[in-house]
Formats: C-alpha cells, structure tokens, sequence
C-alpha cells in the first residue's frame, strides 16, 4: 500500500533535518567558545570536523548552518573542513569488514545483514587552527 504524505509533509521532514543540523552547528560553536575561553584565542582560522557517512548528519546542511553562524563568531571567515569516512561493518557470514554506504543495507558480497558497524559512525571536533590571546 502506497501512502501519499503530500508535499506538506515533505516540506516538515525536510526543515527538522536542517534543524537538527542547524544545533549542532550551534553547539560546535559553544564548544569552541569554552575551548577558547580555557585555551585564550580569539580567531579560529580552521576548523576541522569529521563527520562520518553513516553518523546520519547531512554535511551540506551542516556547512551551511555553520556558514550562516559564523558572522560575529569567532569562526567568522575560517576555513571549515569536513572528512567524511566511509561506512564500514563487520559481516559475520562472511568474516570481512566491507563498505556500507548506508545503514539497514546487506552485505555487498553475500547479501547478509547481520553487520556490526565498525566505522563511519563518528561525529566530532578534530581541531581548531586559532590565534589571538
């Protein structure tokens, strides 16, 4: 049975993802205010984030959330680099680690699901480029 949602509804799912990334752009900049009040800079002039495929973040949301933040901010014209590292798992009936590019997927060599996710799952700070202090 097919369910229409209607392009209401679209539009609803497509605004809590944005917001879901709109906070954590948000707490990425409370996290570099307390780093920069412990480490005392002023100016972040690279900010490296890894973002991994399977962490369910939307990275084009996610620059531009932050992009839309920086004004003001002390990541206010820095460089954002994201690294974004493939999804990988472990398959049991197999007995090899494989891509995966999304998860809920088989296998791609025997087409088992019974994956336990060994990368491609993490979401974090990996440095600050600063100065100033």
């Amino acid at each position: 049975m097919a369910i229409s949602l209607g392009e209401d509804s679209l539009c609803h799912c497509l605004e809590k993802l944005r917001m879901h990334e709109l906070s954590l752009a948000v707490e990425i900049l409370e996290l570099v205010d307390r780093a920069a009040k412990d480490s005392a800079f002023l100016k972040v002039h690279a900010l490296r984030l890894e973002v991994g495929q399977l962490s369910g973040v939307e990275t084009a949301a996610l620059r531009f959330a932050l992009e839309s933040l920086a004004p003001g901010s002390r990541i206010e014209g820095a460089r954002i680099v994201i690294e974004e590292p493939k999804g990988m798992a472990w398959c049991a009936p197999c007995g090899k680690t494989v891509p995966l590019s999304m998860r809920g997927e088989p296998c791609p060599r025997c087409g088992g699901h019974d994956l336990q996710i060994t990368g491609g799952q993490g979401f974090r700070v990996i440095d600050l480029e600063v100065s100033g202090g």
